[in-house]
């Protein structure tokens, strides 16, 4: 899912700080729940590019955001806006009110060295299945 921080309106972003989330300093994150962190054999700090896993014809990825542990739903991951914008094709929209599904985007998660490059999962796992 997408989502805003404290100190952005729509995607005017005034500060890299999140008071809700008690994150600060930093806005390229990806907040997992601990188990899913376990389970894809990741660890807090490591860094991710996301996959999108709808259509396998379009290569859509964001690259750099950094694993945090946090309270969010088993198959879910959540990551601010516009950062991830990318991700979403215009194509996916809601059925009913005909707006972007920005919050039900099924993801990859790949690690990344720290040199930047892809590191290959030891459990590569589909995030969150298509609706």
């Amino acid at each position: 899912m997408t989502i805003r921080s404290h100190d952005q309106f729509n995607t005017t972003v005034y500060s890299n700080d999140d008071r809700y989330r008690d994150i600060f300093g930093d806005r390229m994150v990806v907040m997992l729940n601990p188990q899913d962190i376990e389970r894809l054999g990741l660890k807090a700090g490591d860094y991710i590019e996301f996959q999108t896993a709808l259509d396998p014809t379009t290569a859509r990825r964001a690259a750099g955001f950094k694993v945090i542990p946090y309270d969010v739903p088993q198959g879910c991951c959540a990551a601010y806006y516009p950062e991830t914008n990318g991700l979403l094709p215009l194509a996916n929209r809601d059925k009913h009110g005909n707006t972007p599904a920005a919050k039900s985007i099924p993801v990859n998660l790949v690690r990344m060295s720290p040199e930047g490059t892809q590191v290959a999962l030891e459990r590569r796992g589909l995030i969150a299945a298509a609706s």
